[in-house]
C-alpha cells in the first residue's frame, strides 16, 4: 500500500499528460465533459425541489440568496480550475488536496468527496423515486413501489456508466438539455403572455429577514453542488488540462444565470395564486398551466424525473473514478482500481458504487422515508462532503502554485477568501438544523470520516509492517 503524497513536485513534474488509470483516454469532448458537471448538478429538479425550499425560508430574497450562492461557487470554482490546470486524474479534487497538503488532508478529502458524490445520487434517486410515485397517482392512482423503483434506477444507472462513459456523457448532455429548455420555454410563454414585469417586491427584498437568509443560502449551495464533476473525468477528456478547467467555471456561471432566472420567475408567477410556492408540489407544472401550455407542465416533470437519473448516473460515474483514485493510493483494496478491457471503465468500482447508493436508499425506504425525504436528508449529508473538500482545495492552490514557482498574493487572496466562505457556509449549515433528524447529520458526518482516518490508519500500520 502507498500513502498519499504530499510532493506537489513529482504529482507535477508531468503535469501536461493526464493519468488514465486502463481508462479510454481522449474519448471525450469539450461538450461531453461539461455534461458531466451538469448532470451531476441536475439544474432541472431545482426549480421543483429545491427553490421552493429556499423560497419557504428566504421568501422575496430568493433570488438573491442564488446570487451569493453562485458568487461563493465562482470563487470555488476559481480554485479548482487553477488546480485542473496543473493536473488531470480521475481522484479530482482529492489528488488535488493529496498532491499538496500533508497525508491527513489528502485522506480526508478523499473520504468526503466520497461520500459527496454517493449522498447526491442516493438524494437524487429520492428525488426519481419522488416523481415516479407523482405520476404513478396522477395516471394509476397508486403508489409506486420503493425499493423496485430505486432498484431499477441505481442498477440502469450503473449498466450505462459501466458500458461506456461516452455514451453515458452524451445520454446526460440529451436528458438535461430538453429539460433545461422546456422549463425556459415556460418561463419564455409567461412573458409573452403577461408581458414583462418588474417585482419591485423582489428587488426590494420586502419582508426578508435578515437570519433567514443563511440558512437559505445553505440549501441554495445544494442545487451547485456536482458543478466540479468534470473533474472526474481527467483520464478520459481530450486536452483535459484545457477543457476541465473551462467546463468547471462555464457549468458554475451558467447555472448561476438559470437558477436566479427560475428563482425570479416563480415567486413572481406565484402572485395571485391560491397556493403558495413553498407548498407547491409541481410549481412548473402550476406555471405552465398559467401559461395556457399545461402538457408542457407534465413534460417539465417527467424532463426533472429523467434529469434525476441523469444525476444518478452522472454521480455513479464520479463515485467510481474517485473510488479507483482512492485505490491506487492504497486508501481501498486494489479490486477497485481494475478497468474492463473492453469498455475501459472501472466496472467493479462503478458495481460498489450503485450499490452504496441503492442500500442508503433502501434502509431509508424501509424506515418509512419517502422520496422527497429522501432528497432532502441525503443532499444534507451531501452537501458536508462537498463544502469539506472545497475548503482544502481552495486551502491547498496557494501551496501548490508556491511549490512550481507560481506563486501570486492575488491568488493566495482568493484562496484564503474562500475558504473563509466555506466555513461560515457550514456554521449556517449547522445553525439551520430545524428537527432533531437534522440536526444528527453533522455528526453522522464527522462520525464516517474519522472511521475513513482510522481506515487509512490500520492500511498504513498494516503495510509498514509488511515492508518490514
Amino acid at each position: 500500500m502507498t500513502a498519499p503524497s504530499n510532493s506537489t513536485g513529482e504529482v507535477y513534474a508531468q503535469a501536461g499528460a493526464a493519468e488514465n488509470y486502463g481508462l479510454r483516454a481522449g474519448a471525450l469532448g469539450t461538450v461531453e465533459t461539461l455534461a458531466q458537471s451538469v448532470s451531476a448538478m441536475a439544474p432541472s429538479t431545482s426549480p421543483s425541489l429545491t427553490i421552493p425550499l429556499v423560497f419557504a425560508l428566504a421568501g422575496n430574497a430568493t433570488w438573491f440568496v442564488y446570487l451569493m450562492a453562485t458568487g461563493a461557487i465562482l470563487l470555488v470554482g476559481f480554485c479548482v480550475s487553477r488546480f485542473a490546470r496543473l493536473s488531470a486524474s480521475p481522484g479530482s479534487l482529492y489528488t488535488y488536496t493529496a498532491s499538496t497538503l500533508p497525508p491527513f488532508f489528502g485522506v480526508t478529502a478523499a473520504w468526503a468527496l466520497l461520500l459527496a458524490y454517493l449522498g447526491t445520487g442516493a438524494s437524487v434517486a429520492g428525488g426519481a423515486l419522488y416523481y415516479a410515485n407523482l405520476f404513478s397517482q396522477q395516471l394509476f392512482h397508486v403508489a409506486t413501489p420503493a425499493l423496485p423503483c430505486l432498484a431499477v434506477v441505481c442498477a440502469v444507472a450503473g449498466l450505462v456508466a459501466y458500458r461506456d462513459v461516452k455514451l453515458s456523457a452524451e445520454l446526460m448532455l440529451w436528458i438535461e438539455v430538453f429539460s433545461v429548455s422546456f422549463i425556459l420555454i415556460v418561463l419564455a410563454v409567461l412573458v409573452f403572455r403577461f408581458g414583462f414585469q418588474f417585482d419591485w417586491d423582489q428587488f426590494k427584498l420586502k419582508g426578508v429577514s435578515v437570519s433567514a437568509l443563511g440558512p437559505a443560502l445553505v440549501l441554495s449551495m445544494f442545487s451547485f453542488v456536482g458543478f466540479e464533476a468534470a473533474t472526474t473525468l481527467g483520464g478520459e477528456a481530450r486536452e483535459p488540462l484545457k477543457t476541465i478547467p473551462r467546463a468547471v467555471l462555464q457549468c458554475a456561471i451558467l447555472a448561476g444565470f438559470f437558477f436566479m432566472l427560475c428563482s425570479y420567475s416563480e415567486v413572481l408567477g406565484f402572485r395571485g395564486q391560491p397556493s403558495q410556492l413553498s407548498d407547491s408540489t409541481s410549481p412548473l407544472h402550476l406555471l405552465a398551466t398559467k401559461a395556457g401550455i399545461s402538457p408542457l407542465g407534465v413534460a417539465i416533470d417527467f424532463g426533472a424525473m429523467v434529469s434525476m437519473f441523469a444525476c444518478v448516473l452522472a454521480c455513479a460515474t464520479a463515485a467510481a473514478r474517485v473510488l479507483m483514485r482512492m485505490a491506487h493510493s492504497g486508501l481501498l483494496p486494489a479490486a477497485l482500481e481494475r478497468t474492463n478491457k473492453r469498455h475501459h471503465t472501472p466496472g467493479t468500482a462503478v458495481a460498489v458504487a450503485v450499490v452504496l447508493m441503492f442500500s442508503a436508499t433502501a434502509v431509508l425506504a424501509l424506515f418509512g422515508v419517502e422520496g422527497s425525504a429522501m432528497y432532502d436528508l441525503m443532499g444534507s449529508l451531501a452537501v458536508f462532503g462537498f463544502l469539506t473538500v472545497y475548503a482544502l482545495v481552495a486551502l491547498a492552490l496557494p501551496f501548490a502554485r508556491r511549490a512550481l514557482g507560481q506563486h501570486s498574493h492575488a491568488v493566495a487572496i482568493v484562496s484564503v477568501f474562500t475558504v473563509v466562505v466555506l466555513i461560515l457556509i457550514a456554521v449556517f449549515d449547522l445553525r439551520s438544523s430545524s428537527d432533531a433528524v437534522h440536526a444528527r447529520i453533522p455528526y453522522i458526518y464527522l462520525g464516517y470520516i474519522v472511521a475513513g482516518i482510522g481506515w487509512y490508519g490500520l492500511r498504513r500500520k498494516k503495510a509498514v509492517s509488511l515492508a518490514d
